[in-house]
């Protein structure tokens, strides 16, 4: 199955020449987006994110590994229901340009990881539902 959240908001800095950068993202909880209204409500509950009590779930990263002068993953924690855990993100798709509507200065790539939900705390109907969670997602970032 699949779902998207659809607020989320965060900061990239990199330094190519240092081969340096962090990543801070944050994703609203409550924005999931399941595509079937009764289905949001489920995966919001305490079954599954939790949305009232947990209302973010957090990605902070210090560590981004180069290949040449484009980014490949970003070493990290993923704050889940208030348990925090070693995340690495994959970087594929990584390009840089002036965007093409306003024309601002502007990064985008693709970004992957997979998760044990149980890691998090997030028990609910495994094995029936699955444990291993595949996260992706396009992102965008505008020049300061």
């Amino acid at each position: 199955q699949r779902g998207r959240f659809d607020k989320s908001s965060g900061k990239v800095t990199l330094d190519v020449a240092a081969k340096k950068g962090s990543v801070e993202l944050v994703i609203e909880t409550a924005s999931l987006n399941m595509g079937f209204d009764k289905w949001n409500e489920h995966m919001k509950s305490g079954d599954f994110f939790n949305a009232v009590i947990f209302p973010t779930m957090r990605f902070s990263s210090d560590k981004i590994t180069y290949s040449g002068d484009k980014p490949v993953s970003a070493e990290g924690e993923l704050t889940l229901l208030g348990v925090t855990k070693p995340v690495t993100l994959a970087i594929t798709g990584f390009n840089c340009g002036a965007h093409p509507m306003t024309k601002k200065s502007m990064c985008g790539a693709n970004i992957s990881t997979t998760i044990k939900r149980s890691d998090f705390g997030m028990n609910k109907f495994i094995p029936a539902v699955s444990d291993e969670v595949k996260i992706y997602s396009p992102v965008e970032a505008f020049k300061d």
